[in-house]
């Protein structure tokens, strides 16, 4: 018994079916298109992939400059207490 309790006769029996109804012209222009699909199907996950690397590396890049460097307003606050406290 093959896989799914089917014999190995059986599913030669089935292919033979298939070819004879759909012929080797049908199956090859239906494999070929089966095949770019899945080409298609991985580029765009590999792209998706890659934009959301991308993403994620940007986003880091920006936590990481926001806690290096303050703003410019981040540095008036500082001042404007560094004054208030040397002015009293």
């Amino acid at each position: 018994m093959g896989p799914g309790g089917i014999s190995p006769w059986s599913l030669l029996l089935i292919l033979v079916i298939v070819l004879l109804l759909f012929g080797t012209k049908k199956l090859r222009n239906v494999g070929s298109d089966l095949g770019g699909a899945l080409k298609g199907f991985k580029g765009a996950m590999s792209e998706g992939e890659k934009e959301a690397k991308e993403a994620k590396d940007s986003l880091e890049g920006d936590e990481a400059d926001d806690k290096a460097e303050p703003s410019s307003a981040q540095r008036d606050q500082v001042d404007e207490k560094d004054k208030t406290k040397s002015g009293s």
